[in-house]
């Protein structure tokens, strides 16, 4: 109840896990929710962010690769997944109200693509 399991992780950075509905797809439309959430905050937030840009182009990049992933039950290219949300996380994560959004947009990685060190 609740668990998941791993299908495939060779560390070649493929891998799916299933999501709500056995299938890659569930978990990727999790992660296009998280993409809009933080989107939708990004957006309200108002002052300078040096790094808005590069935030904003990884989010895009996540949001393809979940769309791609959602229509067609693909398996994602974990280490791009990996390296988007270090990227947004960089650019953002001293941002405190855009701490939640980050965090969910962190979780909904994390499910598609979990750490090396540990599985759930």
């Amino acid at each position: 109840m609740g668990e998941t399991q791993v299908l495939d992780d060779d560390r070649s950075g493929m891998a799916a896990r299933p999501g709500g509905d056995g299938a890659p797809g569930g978990a990727a439309v999790g992660l296009q929710d998280a993409v809009a959430l933080l989107r939708r905050e990004l957006a309200a937030y108002r002052p300078l962010l040096p790094d808005r840009a590069v935030a904003e182009d990884q989010l895009d990049q996540l949001a393809g690769q979940a769309a791609t992933a959602a229509r067609a039950g693909i398996l994602l290219d974990t280490e791009r997944l990996r390296h988007s949300l270090l990227l947004v996380a960089a650019a953002l994560g001293s941002v405190s109200a855009l701490a939640a959004p980050l965090d969910a947009l962190r979780e909904a990685v994390e499910t598609l693509a979990p750490p090396y060190g540990g599985r759930v």
